[in-house]
């Protein structure tokens, strides 16, 4: 072969790669503080994997139990492959939402299972078929055991077939047999398929910060699935962007839910980290989630399910059943650097799914649409955000 044409077809093969990777909010302009890592994503925090299983088919309208069908579910494995339960702890800022073993997390103080995220009507068959996958993948190695997936959701069903139950088994086992590190997809994808966030199409982000304390370089890595908010208060970078969009791009449903309010919808938040943090430590992570909601324009609405999970790599061996273990902690003075990274993470995160989603047009015509890039950053101009 042509020693020419070969670098030609590498080159083309990379900007081919290029074109398809999804726009990021930092792509088109969005300033943000903060390093981020190699991939600004949560699979940064080193193990951390991701997968998805995104279901979309039909259009028109809807007939329950053939669609459309715009859904999907996500998985976030903390430490790859390995059953090895870390630290964790979680938050609830409006609790009109649902994430299952989290009695469990608040009294021992560890994650044990995946965490994988859904649309509400599909966390039973996932928390299901997370213990099938269990089995079918040995990842007990033991003869007797027990656990309690973490399943959480947010609500599809503005544009999805929602009571058609189209999530099955197959697709939480494709969701986990996928995940992988590395490049994380985002927007219209996984448990983010059909959701709707701030006025325009939602879906699933991430991002991750770097942080410096002392001596030691640390990792906090977000993925949210975001599905939440009024677009009058969408803020970005400071500026009132839903205000000045209010005449634009509005959500077209016409047909139900006609009891849906503005506002109305959920968010979930999974924080990963590698700094030594204990259960109690972790629980001060995920509740300044609520922070980075804020900055968006996030309220914790009376209708929103907005739930976040906080959880630690460090310290591989305080999973024990008989022995003693000796730990690593991070001292609580030296946690400020870890609650701007969450902050700053989880507002570039939620930026990540609008960007990244695509207009979508779901059960009877319902339609949500993608964020404007261009009159957004005109808006960061206009108000001198960025030149």
């Amino acid at each position: 072969m042509n020693i020419r044409f070969l670098l030609l077809s590498i080159l083309l093969l990379i900007a081919f790669s290029a074109l398809a990777q999804k726009p990021r909010a930092r792509d088109i302009g969005i300033p943000f503080s903060g390093i981020p890592g190699k991939w600004n994503a949560i699979t940064d925090v080193k193990g951390v994997e991701v997968g998805y299983s995104t279901i979309i088919s039909g259009q028109g309208k809807n007939v329950r139990g053939k669609g459309p069908v715009r859904t999907g579910v996500t998985a976030i494995l903390p430490r790859g492959r390995r059953n090895n339960p870390v630290f964790a702890n979680w938050y609830s800022l409006n609790g009109n939402g649902e994430m299952t073993g989290t009695t469990w997390i608040t009294e021992s103080g560890f994650l044990e299972t995946p965490i994988l995220i859904t649309n509400t009507n599909s966390v039973g068959v996932v928390r299901d078929a997370v213990l099938k996958w269990f089995v079918k993948t040995g990842w007990y190695k033991e003869d007797y055991w027990y656990t309690y997936p973490v399943v959480a959701e947010t609500y599809d069903g503005v544009l999805n077939d929602i009571y058609g139950f189209h999530v099955k088994e197959s697709h939480a086992f494709e969701a986990l047999d996928n995940a992988k590190s590395g490049r994380v997809q985002e927007g219209n994808v996984g448990g983010g398929t059909g959701m709707m966030c701030l006025g325009f199409k939602g879906g699933t982000g991430t991002a991750s910060r770097l942080v410096k304390i002392k001596d030691s370089t640390y990792t906090v890595g977000v993925l949210v699935q975001s599905n939440f908010g009024a677009k009058r208060q969408l803020t970005i970078a400071g500026v009132p962007v839903g205000e000045e969009l209010k005449d634009t791009l509005n959500y077209e449903i016409k047909g139900p839910p006609a009891y849906r309010e503005e506002g109305d919808g959920s968010i979930i938040v999974v924080v990963a980290t590698d700094a030594p943090l204990l259960p109690h430590q972790l629980k001060r992570i995920a509740t300044r989630v609520s922070l980075g909601i804020g900055i968006v324009g996030g309220r914790g609405n009376n209708g929103s399910g907005d739930l976040f999970i906080a959880f630690s790599t460090a310290n591989p061996t305080a999973f024990q059943r008989e022995k003693l273990t000796k730990l690593d902690q991070l001292p609580n003075d030296q946690m400020n650097p870890l609650f701007d990274a969450t902050v700053q993470a989880v507002e570039e995160s939620i930026l990540n799914a609008m960007v990244a989603a695509e207009t979508m047009e779901g059960i009877n015509g319902n339609k949500a649409y993608a964020l404007p890039h261009k009159p957004v950053i005109d808006l960061l101009r206009k108000y001198k955000r960025i030149r």
